[in-house]
Parts: C-alpha cells; structure tokens; sequence
C-alpha cells in the first residue's frame, strides 16, 4: 500500500464515529472508555473483541451475524481495518467498531470484567523462540485477557498454525485451564463448531483452496 493511500485511510479514520485512536500516552494513564464501553454502545449488550483484527472483515462479519452483541476490533495498523470501519458504516452496523492501540495494552483499555469473549483469529505464530514474548497466546497476555473477561469469559483461536494450536494446548493444560473444544482440522471434524466455520476470512479461504487445515480451540482462563 502507497504511503499516499495510507495517509488518506488514516485521515479518513479520523472521521469514523466507529474509530478509537488514541496516543500511546492516552491509553497507558487508562483509557477514557475503560469500564465505559457500553455507553459507547449505548447498550447493555455483550462485548466481543477480535484481537489483531487485520482488515476487519471478521468483526463485521460477526456484527451482522450476532446483532445482539457489541464487537471492537483491535490492531495497530489503523490503515487496515479502515476496510471493515467503511464496510459496517456502508451497512449501518451500530454494533462494530475499532480501537486501534498494541495488543499488550489491552487491560488499559478495558476495564475488570468487561468483556464476554476473544477471537484471536490467524495471528502470527511467531515461531522463533526470541519472538515468544511477541506471540498473542503466552502466559502474560493470557493473565491481561483473564483480567479483562473474568472466569467466565470465553476465548476463541482459530489459526492455520499447528505449531501455534499445540503451543496453546500446552499452555492451558499446564495452567489447568477450561478446555471447551480443540481441534487440529476443524473442516475435517465429525461436529464442527458452527460458530468457527461460519465466517471464513480471505486468507482463511485461500488456505483451504490449498488444502491446509485449520485450527480452533475454544477455551477459559482460570486463575
């Protein structure tokens, strides 16, 4: 993408009543809509994130299929959900918007409690072991999702990385965590979950073309 047409998006951003940017300052002294975020909504109902949400075509997607629901995607790279901000302003979707900030700052943007669930869908695996700290998945960033959605509160991963499914898989069994569900080729299951095959991103789509399994596990943390 030219740096004219990301320039243009991040403008164009600025506008979008569905946009949160704030400064990286903002967001460390709490965010302003932390605990607040159904005023922002102006509802009571559940709140969903999508973590590294990319263009946001997943969090659209899931804000027409659950109109009931509320749902944020997060990314850092404003200049691509600026797709998915357009697209649920375009269908006068209410229920979606976007905050962009960095995905280890998430428990000072949402308050205790705040959240219902968390798609993490085809994040970088980061395989390499002095990329570990960076992976969504670790044990820091399981203990900032636990903070932000309770003991109840439910997490999805969907990835085409088997490395990254088993890595989880032994976080959670290590952690004596909830296990929900967990499969290695969900398209391939006997029962597959319908909330996770439902919706196929682009490059979900693309992986199947090819014949590359997908993952899912769907999981509590319990701390």
């Amino acid at each position: 993408m030219g740096s004219k047409n990301k320039l243009k998006r991040f403008k164009e951003n600025e506008s979008f009543k569905n946009v949160i940017q704030p400064s990286r300052e903002e967001v460390l002294k709490g965010l302003s809509l932390r605990g607040e975020w159904h005023s922002f909504f102006e509802n009571n109902n559940p709140i969903i994130l999508e973590l590294g949400c990319g263009k946001g075509e997943y969090s659209v997607s899931l804000a027409e299929k659950y109109p009931d629901k509320n749902f944020i995607g997060v990314d850092i790279k404003g200049a691509r959900f600026w797709r998915g901000a357009k697209t649920a302003i375009e269908g006068n979707l209410s229920n979606v918007a976007f905050l962009r900030t960095q995905i280890e700052l998430i428990d000072s943007c949402f308050g205790e409690d705040e959240i219902s669930e968390i798609w993490i869908t085809f994040p970088d695996p980061q395989i390499k072991y002095k990329r570990t700290k960076h992976r969504l998945i670790t044990r820091p960033f399981l203990e900032k999702y636990q903070y932000i959605l309770g003991n109840d509160g439910i997490l999805h991963l969907k990835t085409d990385s088997e490395f990254l499914h088993g890595y989880l898989l032994g976080l959670l069994h290590e952690g004596n965590h909830e296990v929900l569900y967990a499969h290695h080729d969900i398209y391939n299951s006997s029962s597959p979950p319908q909330e996770a095959t439902a919706i196929q991103t682009f490059y979900e789509k693309q992986y199947l073309e090819i014949g590359k399994s997908i993952t899912y596990t769907k999981f509590r943390i319990k701390y």
